[in-house]
């Protein structure tokens, strides 16, 4: 059966930067389509983050450009296997320069939190009981 996948692609000022950070949250960078002007983060066989310059970015819309340090352009959810890998993806991601973006939400069955990463991009990463979802079908 077909795979579908979602590319997402964000701005980014500092390629070299975004790579390091995403590495050492346990990503990798995909070179085939990486260089200078865009990182390619695999954060799973689906899911792909393509980070890119705003000149490389502007090759591909007419549109003004967000400065995510400012506004928000886009809230990005990964799911976790559990509580604790929800704790150890966000610490690494404050370890590796991250910035806290709210406060843990703990609502017993499903428990999340977030950062900023360096250029703004608010990733929330959360875990949901699979029984508590079970339950709700």
């Amino acid at each position: 059966m077909y795979q579908q996948m979602i590319f997402v692609n964000l701005l980014t000022d500092d390629v070299a930067a975004t790579k390091r950070f995403f590495t050492e949250l346990g990503y990798t960078i995909n070179p085939q389509f990486s260089n200078d002007d865009c990182a390619c983060v695999q954060i799973s066989d689906t899911i792909v983050a393509m980070l890119m310059t705003k000149q490389h970015w502007s090759q591909f819309t007419q549109k003004e450009l967000v400065d995510s340090t400012k506004a928000s352009e886009v809230l990005l959810c990964l799911s976790a296997e559990s509580r604790e890998k929800v704790d150890e993806l966000v610490d690494k991601a404050l370890a590796a320069g991250g910035t806290v973006h709210s406060e843990p939400q703990d609502h017993g069955f499903m428990y999340g939190r977030s950062f900023d990463d360096l250029d703004g991009h608010t990733w929330e990463v959360m875990w949901m009981d699979p029984a508590a979802v079970q339950a709700q079908g």
